[in-house]
């Protein structure tokens, strides 16, 4: 009798605690479950990144990693692989382009030709890159676009926003873009990503730029692209070559295998930032890595080592 009645009570205990894991489950969010805007929801640490995310997902991702905030996201799913204070506001530097490129680029046609005045290049910031935009000089608006995205020229940049509406509009215009896309930690003050007080992105809203631009065949083309022709009025044109040393291959950085671009940048406020795709067997990975350590290469070492951990372990 004593033997059945504490059977009676194992058995008893047993079930309620299945009832109370199966209730658990059903009501505990799914990790890859995104949050509305677009935001996600509380931040998780590398570690919890990995653990969370599902067998497939399951290894740990790389240690030795500098940057302030990095992401690893699947390109066409969206899905964040792995992730270091994703939604931290930074300095975006020159990545911010990717958002110009977003709002404006499909607003041209790639032939339409712009003579440039002074009034196009007033108030480039000192100290600024420059892709040699002259006053009176024709180009092509496919030219000013691999200005912008080969020299990073924000000389070329601000051309494209006055033709645009003007330099204060198109950065209101890039601001709504941001927010339309779900990107919720994106604060646009210039549109060539030069530093002002208030400007700030983040690693996942710069993911997701870059996965955005890529969907369009103009934006995949210039921010893949190593080497173009540049118009150089009576001295003829010149080679330009892309400052993304992960896609160009220059000062010490191999190209990495499967590279498709996007956006690399740097200031003195922000340090080095870097969006950088790859693309292999059939999968396209997106890193953002924003100010690492000041060592030499150290974004693009950064970012090669996350989008390699994604192919090799995921």
């Amino acid at each position: 009798m004593g033997t059945d009645a504490a059977s009676t009570r194992t058995t008893g205990t047993l079930t309620a605690i299945a009832v109370a894991g199966a209730l658990i489950a059903l009501l505990a969010p799914a990790y890859a479950t995104s949050t509305p805007q677009g935001r996600a929801a509380p931040e998780l640490s590398t570690t919890d990144t990995a653990a969370r995310a599902g067998t497939r997902h399951a290894a740990a991702p790389p240690g030795g990693l500098t940057a302030r905030a990095w992401t690893l996201t699947d390109a066409e799913t969206g899905r964040v692989l792995a992730a270091k204070e994703a939604h931290r506001q930074l300095a975006p530097a020159s990545t911010l382009k990717t958002l110009f490129a977003l709002t404006v680029l499909p607003k041209f046609p790639a032939d339409m030709v712009r003579t440039v005045t002074a009034a196009d290049l007033k108030g480039v910031g000192e100290g600024s890159s420059l892709v040699g935009i002259k006053k009176g000089q024709r180009y092509k608006v496919a030219d000013l676009w691999r200005g912008v995205f080969l020299r990073s020229g924000n000389d070329a940049v601000h051309v494209l926003a006055n033709m645009n509406g003007g330099w204060r509009a198109t950065a209101q215009e890039m601001q709504l873009k941001a927010r339309s896309l779900g990107a919720q930690d994106t604060v646009v003050k210039t549109p060539d990503g030069y530093d002002a007080p208030g400007q700030v992105s983040s690693a996942s809203d710069l993911a997701l730029f870059a996965r955005k631009g890529l969907e369009n065949a103009d934006f995949a083309k210039y921010c893949a692209t190593v080497r173009a022709s540049f118009p150089g009025g009576s001295r003829g044109p010149y080679d330009i070559v892309n400052t993304n040393r992960m896609l160009s291959g220059t000062k010490g950085v191999p190209r990495y295998p499967g590279v498709i671009g996007v956006k690399n940048g740097f200031t003195s406020k922000a340090g080095n930032t870097l969006i950088a795709a790859a693309k292999r067997d059939g999968r396209t990975l997106v890193a953002t890595v924003l100010a690492p350590s000041k060592k030499k290469n150290a974004v693009y070492k950064e970012a090669a080592t996350l989008l390699s951990w994604g192919f090799n372990a995921n």
